[in-house]
């Protein structure tokens, strides 16, 4: 049997790229509060891709994938297209946790507490 690699895979990699150097703001203000390890030392990779997909935001450590839902994803397709993505990533143990750009902006501390509270080990402060 042939081995098939989950994370980052190569034939991605150009899009990955690209999706990183073109963050949405939301992606890109919370980025600055996830990268660099300074969210509780957690480990972030932004427009990290596992199986077929891109996801915005992944934290090994902890196996949490965070998704940033702008207009987009307020249509009945998208919306579906969301439904069977998650899925797919909580079958293979990966929690998803998914919010509105608005969200991140408006209330950005929420954003970061709920993301804390899905950590599978306490935050040393």
């Amino acid at each position: 049997m042939r081995y098939q690699r989950l994370h980052s895979k190569k034939e991605l990699e150009h899009f990955r790229k690209e999706l990183r150097e073109n963050l949405t703001p939301a992606e890109a203000y919370l980025w600055k509060q996830l990268k660099a390890r300074k969210f509780y030392g957690r480990r972030f990779t932004k427009q990290h891709s596992i199986g077929p997909f891109i996801v915005d935001f992944y934290c090994a450590s902890e196996k949490l994938i965070i998704e940033l839902d702008g207009e987009v994803h307020n249509h009945q397709q998208a919306q579906e297209y969301d439904a069977n993505r998650t899925l797919y990533l909580e079958s293979l143990g990966y929690r998803v946790l998914r919010f509105e750009n608005k969200m991140v902006f408006e209330n950005l501390a929420s954003v970061l507490k709920e993301i804390c509270s899905n950590f599978l080990s306490k935050p040393s402060v």
